[in-house]
């Protein structure tokens, strides 16, 4: 089923007031657009989240991602800038999935990783708590957020041969 279908139908099953929640179809969906896409982008400034991330999609035989290398300093004056940095990735490539990580809102808040397809929507994400408060280095924190995102949407790790 193509999102713009999943999307009509939630849509109307919400304003009906029909919609119980998410169907396996939708997750489905989501599952097979990642599992599919030819090209995969990370906004970042530096590669350093860029091979976590893709030590992540290894672990579940997924593509890996590129590095698109942006200065994103500019998104963290937005109100949510890791959405931002995944909107600039949007306009920026012809990549088909965005994973991008930035602060999840205010300072302090914590860290939020999404994975965008092209035309801006987010189909999962992981969050991190405040480094001030957890303490975690960024490799790990990234870690944790692309495993959290990809298992929230049914993923698993593929078995070692």
């Amino acid at each position: 089923m193509a999102f713009e279908e999943i999307i009509k139908n939630a849509t109307e099953e919400s304003i009906n007031g029909t919609r119980t929640g998410d169907t396996i179809k939708e997750v489905q969906a989501i599952q097979a657009y990642i599992k599919n896409v030819k090209k995969i982008v990370m906004p970042n400034k530096n590669g350093v989240k860029v091979k976590v991330i893709n030590k992540v999609l290894k672990e579940y035989n997924l593509p890996k991602a590129d590095y698109l290398k942006i200065n994103t300093n500019f998104a963290d004056s937005d109100r949510y800038p890791a959405i931002a940095k995944g909107l600039m990735a949007v306009d920026q490539s012809d990549a088909e999935l965005i994973i991008a990580r930035g602060r999840l809102g205010l300072p302090g808040s914590g860290s939020l990783l999404i994975f965008m397809d092209n035309k801006g929507r987010i189909l999962t994400s992981g969050s991190s708590p405040s480094h001030a408060v957890s303490k975690i280095n960024i490799e790990d924190a990234v870690y944790n957020e692309a495993v959290e995102a990809l298992e929230k949407i049914g993923f698993s790790k593929t078995k070692k041969q």
